[in-house]
């Protein structure tokens, strides 16, 4: 009896010991999945998180450095390996754009490119006249100009004028110009620019002689964009229509597409390293900030506003109500791209890891993104829309100008068409500023002040215009597949219908009837019957 109250007692204790070391293994089960999904993030986020902690690092190496007082040539070498993600990102641009538009045109039939490119054309056109709209009325409300007339240019260390000898007529014609280059190899390094000449007619002696001013075109450096990117478009539609004669060149875009897309991901990982020293040598070369923000205060206040409202709230708005999709969610993916627009201040040096970001990270198709953010890239400027009209409204408050009501909508106007062709650079939308400011008739001997604060606002303004290319790809695709799953259930419905109309008419032919009359339980057909069916 003892033994076996022992025995008992024994397998008891066992069976405590194996209910207590299933528990820990199923704390240790449940510890394991939270402690894989950590990790799995850290791996699928370990470039954003790089990007980010460079730009949180370079304003730290900034701000240590700048107490240094580096000399000129020391700030170069300082920013040296900035300057070296710049050209790589750059370097990349013109295959990339030609390759992944010619790709994306041919990749796409006649009736989905027209509507595709509708679409895009409207929204572009739509969302920067809005973000105009918005910037006047901002720079109308907070009145930046009103607090900065006592300011004096030379205390920021710049000169009095800035060369803006350009007429708006020009400045379009230059646009359509630029559309067609005459020669594509030199499109890709140089683009159309006006200038002018002052020639004399008559005697100057006997005092008849009259000066004219004459418009002469000249080659300026920078890349043509523009035309690069219409002729990619026409050349892959031309490349569709080949047929069959056209599949190898149309293989080896695509092939060429894929490779420089394989040369971004080896870039994208030097993008942390150059984005610290992009932040910290621009934080080391400011020169007296605390005067720039006490004097310009008003204007980057209403700049900067005016980029939080449209990025954070229209063009969110926009992308909910055409999808009905979170748009936050979206633009979560693309924090890497974002980063590279706060420190690049370049549009198109954007490109790439944009690309690459919003197929990887977002799924968006890659014929919708390669041919829709080359476009926006270069046409689609919501956020230089805002600094533009802000600018413009400054200037005029500056001056003691008050603005009508048809000066207003002119600026609205100019700064929708003049943002098509600003340049996706650095400092690219200062001669748009002037542009706008000849068609109202203010002077633009204030221009100097913009480039001033210019490396503050083009951050935001940057990324504004690329998150409009961004959203604007993600309602395109959208679109696309919602078009593509209505033509497919079309199929599906008529295929359906076609079953039961087949079965129709065997059940009501009376041959059929007859034979299947003429069929046996046992499943063989009757001899008679067969016989007198023949």
């Amino acid at each position: 009896m003892g033994k076996t109250k022992e025995m008992n007692g024994h397998a008891g204790g066992q069976e405590e010991f194996a209910v207590s070391a299933t528990i820990q293994v199923e704390e240790k089960d449940i510890g394991r999945p939270k402690r894989n999904k950590l990790v799995g993030f850290l791996r699928r986020n370990k470039l954003v998180i790089l990007t980010v902690s460079g730009v949180m690092v370079g304003v730290g190496i900034g701000l240590a450095v700048r107490r240094m007082e580096l000399s000129r040539a020391h700030m170069i070498y300082f920013a040296f390996p900035g300057e070296m993600l710049l050209r790589m990102l750059k370097m990349i641009i013109l295959p990339l754009v030609v390759c992944s538009l010619v790709s994306g045109a041919a990749s796409l039939d006649t009736r989905s490119l027209g509507k595709l490119g509708g679409i895009a054309v409207a929204y572009f056109l739509v969302t920067t006249l809005i973000a105009s709209g918005i910037a006047v009325a901002l720079a109308i409300i907070i009145k930046p100009g009103e607090g900065a007339g006592r300011l004096n240019t030379n205390s920021l260390g710049l000169s009095d004028t800035v060369n803006t000898n350009k007429e708006t007529v020009d400045s379009f014609l230059d646009l359509a110009r630029n559309l067609f280059p005459a020669n594509l190899v030199a499109a890709a390094f140089r683009s159309y620019v006006t200038e002018y000449k002052t020639i004399h007619i008559g005697n100057i002696t006997e005092g008849s002689a009259t000066f004219q001013k004459i418009p002469v075109g000249t080659e300026a450096e920078g890349m043509n964009i523009l035309g690069l990117v219409l002729f990619a478009i026409i050349f892959g539609i031309a490349l569709r229509k080949l047929g069959s004669e056209g599949e190898e060149l149309i293989r080896f875009f695509n092939s060429f597409n894929e490779a420089t897309m394989v040369i971004v991901t080896w870039i994208m990982w030097y993008i942390p390293i150059g984005i610290t020293f992009l932040v910290a040598s621009k934080i080391v070369e400011m020169e007296d900030i605390v005067l720039l923000v006490t004097s310009l205060g008003k204007y980057i206040l209403a700049s900067i506003l005016g980029h939080i409202i449209h990025g954070g709230i229209v063009l969110p708005l926009i992308y909910f109500g055409l999808t009905r999709k979170n748009p936050f969610s979206f633009l979560s993916g693309l924090i890497t791209p974002f980063a590279t627009a706060f420190a690049t201040c370049s549009s198109s040096a954007t490109l790439p890891s944009m690309i690459k970001c919003i197929e990887e990270n977002n799924g968006v198709d890659k014929r919708i993104s390669r041919f829709i953010l080359p476009i926006g890239a270069t046409v689609n400027m919501d956020g230089a829309a805002i600094f533009q009209c802000i600018a413009a409204v400054f200037i005029a408050q500056l001056n003691g100008v008050e603005l009508n009501a048809g000066q207003i909508f002119t600026i609205l106007v100019t700064a929708t068409a003049s943002s098509v062709g600003a340049a996706g650079v650095p400092a690219g939308g200062i001669i748009t500023i002037a542009i706008i400011l000849e068609a109202i008739g203010l002077p633009t001997n204030d221009l100097s002040l913009m480039l001033a604060v210019d490396w503050i606002v083009d951050r935001t303004t940057t990324v504004v215009n690329v998150e409009g290319d961004a959203l604007g790809a993600g309602i395109l695709h959208h679109i696309n597949q919602k078009a593509m799953k209505k033509e497919q259930l079309h199929l599906e419905d008529v295929r359906v219908e076609a079953i039961p109309n087949n079965k129709a008419e065997e059940e009501t032919s009376p041959l059929v009837m007859h034979r299947s009359t003429a069929i046996t339980p046992t499943g063989s057909e009757d001899s008679d019957n067969k016989e007198s069916s023949l």
